[in-house]
C-alpha cells in the first residue's frame, strides 16, 4: 500500500506544471521533478545529491531563502517573488513556496520548494503594458481638444508630421497612438533619438551601413529607415540633427530613398515619417542652424503639445496610470495619495511635465511606508509652499481652484458611499447596485477614502 502511495505522489508531481523539488537536512537534493527540469534546464540526474543552492541558483539564495526560513521557523511560505538562473545562463521570475517534510512522528527529514514560472506571466504584463502605452490617447482638458478631434484624420493620411512640446509632455505616446490610428499600425513602430547620438553614428543609425564601410563594420547593418518599412519611424529631437544630415534626411522624404554607407545602390523606402522636437525650429531656420527647406518638408502637419499646467484637468488620470506602471516595476502594492499630497501636484507648474511627474509620483511610493504616500514623500522643492512637510517657514499657499474642486469632488464621493454604505446595512454587493458599480471597484474606493469595513454585515 505505501509502495502505490509512494507511486501516485511521484505520478503527480510528475505531471504537474510547477517545479518541485526536496531536500534532506543537509540541503541535498533528494527529489527533482520534471517541471523543475524544464524550468532550471538542469537534468534530475545532474540534479539529485547536490546541494540545492548549486542547482537552483536564485537571487534569494543567499540573503533571504525561502526554504531555509522555512527550515529555520518550521513555517511555510507561500508565492515568495524572485528569479532563477538556468544551466544556459537566462534569467527565469518565479514564485516560490516552501513546506517542511515531517515523518509521523514529526521529526524533520527536510524541506520541499515548489517553484513557478511566470515567463508568460511577465510577457503578457509586458504586452499590456505597450497596449497601454500605444493606446487610446484620451484628456478631458480643452486644450487638448483640438488635437484630439483632428488625430483620426491626421493618422490616416501618410503626410509628416512635426509634434512640437516642451520636454515631458509625452511627444513619443502621442507619435505611437498616430501610429495605432494609421493604416501602418500592423507594421513596426521604431523610434530614433536624434540628440542622443554623435553625427557619424546617427548616419549609420539611421541609413545601415555595409560591411567593411569604416573601420569596425565587419558585418552588414539596415539602419532603422530599413527596420521600419511598412510602418512609422519617429525621429525625437530632430532639432538636434547636423547640418550635413539634414541634407541627406531631406532626400529621403524628397525621393524617398537613401545609400546606406559604403553602398553605391540606393534602398527604397516606404515608412511614415513623424518627428518631434522641444526646440523652436523656425527659429533655428532664422539663426541656420536648421534648413529651411527640411523644416517645410517636415512641417507639413505641425501638432502643439501643451505642457502639463495648462492640462490639469488630466492630473487625476494620467497619476492613475503612471502609479498602476510604478507599482509593476517596484513591486509594491496600492498607494493612497493623500489630500495634501494632491494639493501640491495641482500647484506645482511642472517645468518637467509628465515625466516630472512620473518621477515624482515613484519617488512618493518608494519612500512611502504603508498604503499611504503624503507630501513629506515629494521631492522638496515641490513640497516647498507647504511648510507642514519639511518645517519650511513660509506662508500656507491659496489653494488653486483646480485643486479645491478636486477635494470638493473627493468629499462628495466618499460621503455618497458612505450614505449608501449605512442605507444598505454595510452590505457591499446590494450597495455597488445601488451606485450602479461592481464590488471590487466600491472596495478599492472604501479603501481610497479611508472607509473602514468594520461595521460591514457581509
Amino acid at each position: 500500500m505505501e509502495n502505490a502511495d509512494n507511486n501516485l505522489t511521484s505520478s503527480i508531481l510528475e505531471s504537474i506544471s510547477d517545479g518541485v523539488f526536496t531536500v534532506d537536512r543537509e540541503w541535498k537534493i533528494t527529489s527533482f521533478n520534471r517541471a523543475a527540469e524544464r524550468i532550471t534546464g538542469v537534468s534530475r540526474k545532474d540534479a539529485i545529491g547536490q546541494n540545492c543552492f548549486e542547482v537552483f541558483k536564485s537571487n534569494m539564495c543567499e540573503s533571504s531563502c525561502p526554504l531555509g526560513k522555512t527550515m529555520k521557523t518550521g513555517k511555510p511560505l507561500i508565492d515568495r517573488s524572485g528569479y532563477c538562473v538556468r544551466k544556459d545562463g537566462r534569467r527565469i521570475p518565479i514564485s516560490v513556496s516552501t513546506a517542511i517534510l515531517s515523518d509521523d512522528e514529526g521529526r524533520v527529514l527536510g524541506g520541499a520548494e515548489t517553484f513557478r514560472d511566470l515567463s508568460e506571466l511577465e510577457d503578457l504584463k509586458k504586452e499590456l503594458r505597450e497596449k497601454q502605452d500605444n493606446g487610446s490617447f484620451t484628456s478631458r482638458s480643452r486644450s487638448m481638444e483640438h488635437l484630439l478631434s483632428i488625430l483620426p484624420s491626421v493618422a490616416q493620411s501618410d503626410t509628416t508630421i512635426l509634434i512640437q512640446g516642451e520636454t515631458g509632455t509625452g511627444k513619443e505616446v502621442f507619435a505611437r497612438q498616430i501610429h495605432r490610428l494609421s493604416p501602418r499600425q500592423a507594421g513596426p513602430f521604431v523610434a530614433v533619438n536624434c540628440g542622443a547620438l554623435p553625427e557619424n553614428l546617427l548616419e549609420s543609425e539611421l541609413f545601415g551601413y555595409r560591411k567593411g564601410a569604416f573601420t569596425g563594420a565587419d558585418r552588414d547593418y539596415p539602419g532603422r529607415f530599413s527596420g521600419a518599412r511598412g510602418g512609422t519611424l519617429f525621429l525625437d529631437e530632430i532639432g538636434e540633427i547636423p547640418l550635413a544630415l539634414q541634407v541627406k534626411l531631406l532626400r529621403v522624404l524628397q525621393e524617398r530613398e537613401y545609400q546606406p554607407l559604403g553602398s553605391e545602390k540606393t534602398v527604397k523606402t516606404d515608412v511614415r515619417i513623424v518627428c518631434a522636437t522641444n526646440r523652436d525650429l523656425s527659429a533655428m531656420v532664422q539663426d541656420g542652424t536648421f534648413r529651411s527647406d527640411l523644416y517645410y518638408r517636415i512641417n507639413v502637419i505641425r501638432l502643439d503639445l501643451p505642457p502639463l499646467r495648462e492640462r490639469k484637468e488630466d492630473l487625476p488620470d494620467l497619476v492613475a496610470a503612471l502609479l498602476q506602471r510604478i507599482q509593476e516595476r517596484t513591486g509594491k502594492g496600492a498607494v493612497r495619495l493623500t489630500s495634501d499630497l494632491w494639493s501640491a501636484l495641482y500647484s506645482w507648474h511642472w517645468p518637467g511635465n509628465i515625466r516630472e511627474l512620473e518621477n515624482a509620483l515613484e519617488r512618493a511610493v518608494v519612500l512611502s511606508s504603508g498604503h499611504s504616500a503624503g507630501l513629506e514623500h515629494l521631492p522638496p522643492e515641490m513640497a516647498g509652499s507647504f511648510p507642514d512637510a519639511y518645517g519650511l517657514e513660509s506662508p500656507v499657499p491659496v489653494q488653486p481652484a483646480a485643486a479645491r474642486i478636486f477635494r470638493v469632488r473627493e468629499e462628495a464621493e466618499r460621503a455618497v458611499i458612505l450614505e449608501a454604505l449605512e442605507e444598505n446595512n454595510w452590505n457591499r454587493r446590494k450597495t455597488a447596485d445601488m451606485l450602479d458599480m461592481n464590488t471590487s471597484t466600491l472596495w478599492r474606493k472604501m479603501k481610497r477614502f479611508s472607509i473602514s469595513g468594520s461595521e460591514e454585515k457581509s
